[in-house]
């Protein structure tokens, strides 16, 4: 059996290891081996779901990008108070439409689920052919600087970290 075989996502198991100590909040000796059972174990048995595993390249990029998102939520979930909590005749809500310029479908989930993560915005669409997203937000002053926003605080580090379109910028 090949090392891939018996491990087939390593960096899914180190993150689901941590993700179980974090939860457990403990270092006992059973909370350590449940989970790297769990991190060996759930990746071994849903690896027929991942037919085409996802390459990340430039980790230190998918470092500052992950920062990006979790600054992100913090200061949007400040922002949705606010706005919940004022009057509501300031609210702006509106749909966008979002030109997506990845191609590779696993990036384009990837990107619709940061958009989403982040309070105030919500990925509602995505077309058939993963060009466009149909993004709902809260608070709506210009589309065009929303769509800018995305495309460089979260798009373009993805472009960096999976390879994944021939469209430039």
């Amino acid at each position: 059996m090949t090392r891939r075989r018996f491990f087939p996502h390593p960096w899914l198991s180190l993150f689901l290891f941590g993700i179980w100590q974090l939860l457990m909040n403990d270092l006992s000796a059973a909370t350590l081996a449940a989970g790297a059972l769990l991190a060996w174990g759930i990746p071994l048995l849903t690896r027929r779901f991942w037919p085409d595993p996802p390459r990340p390249r430039k980790p230190l990029v998918a470092l500052r990008l992950t920062l990006c998102v979790l600054g992100d939520i913090v200061a949007a979930n400040l922002q949705v108070a606010r706005l919940i909590l004022g009057p509501a005749r300031k609210l702006r809500p509106a749909f966008v439409e979002y030109p997506v310029a990845l191609s590779d479908p696993f990036a384009v989930g990837a990107l619709a689920s940061i958009i989403s993560l982040t309070p105030g915005t919500v990925t509602a669409d995505v077309s058939p052919d993963r060009k466009t997203l149909l993004i709902h937000a809260l608070d709506v002053a210009n589309e065009q600087e929303l769509i800018d926003t995305i495309k460089n605080r979260y798009e373009k580090p993805l472009q960096e970290v999976f390879p994944c379109s021939q469209t430039p910028f």
